[in-house]
């Protein structure tokens, strides 16, 4: 493989991942995360790729049907994505504020999707096809990148709205939460792999309905979060 094929795999799934970071960093610009934690986070979330692929080969080749595969690799990716943060972050003194736990899950969904990314184009331009990889570059930029955020924030938010509950209730949540990342991802997956323009607008229009949704409720939460200035720090 040429060293330029890869270099424009990585770059090219790096990029959009990193627009996304930019614009969420900015929405939390009046209480900033240390940067080399964000960084650790993103590269957790790229790692967790490897620890995926061989787990959802081993799902398809021993499950049948389309919505228990699809399953199957929404849990495995979503788990991998939850256990990096929560591996790498979410123990930390820094995660000190309800918003944090969604902007950490965010930034490792946001470096899962660029390993992942990267791996979609490499097809694509060890053929030639640079405007085929340029064209998938920009569909999971719009569609699969923005899934991995609305799925992973789902977490968060679970994590974040029981900042003061009992460990129990945290674990809870979490569960709750991962549940509806795992639906959520199922349920892109299962509209976007039947053929038609129909049902790819379709979940096109799904991811961004719950995008508006959850950054609507990031808005809320950060508002309830900071208004105050004496701000008790959530149960570890």
């Amino acid at each position: 493989m040429a060293p330029i094929t890869l270099g424009y795999a990585f770059i090219g799934g790096l990029l959009p991942p990193l627009i996304w970071l930019y614009f969420l960093l900015k929405e939390d610009a009046s209480h900033p995360e240390p940067r080399v934690l964000i960084a650790l986070t993103f590269i957790g979330g790229m790692a967790a790729v490897p620890l995926a692929l061989p787990l959802e080969q081993y799902a398809k080749a021993h499950l049948l049907g389309d919505v228990s595969i699809f399953t199957a690799w929404a849990l495995i990716e979503e788990t991998l994505k939850y256990g990096a943060a929560a591996t790498l972050i979410l123990w930390r003194s820094a995660v000190d504020e309800a918003p944090d736990y969604v902007i950490y899950m965010i930034t490792a969904a946001l470096g899962f999707a660029s390993a992942e990314n990267m791996l979609f184009l490499i097809n694509p331009l060890l053929d030639g096809g640079f405007a085929t990889g340029f064209l998938t570059n920009n569909i999971r930029f719009l569609g699969s990148t923005l899934l991995h955020v609305v799925a992973s924030a789902a977490i968060g938010f679970a994590l974040a709205f029981s900042t003061a509950d009992r460990p129990a209730g945290r674990a809870f949540a979490a569960a709750l939460g991962l549940i509806l990342a795992i639906v959520l991802h199922t349920a892109f997956n299962m509209l976007i792999i039947n053929e038609g323009a129909s049902t790819a607008l379709a979940a096109f229009f799904f991811v961004w309905i719950a995008a508006v949704i959850f950054f609507a409720v990031f808005e809320v939460l950060k508002y309830f979060q900071y208004r105050s200035p004496n701000n008790n720090p959530p149960l570890p």
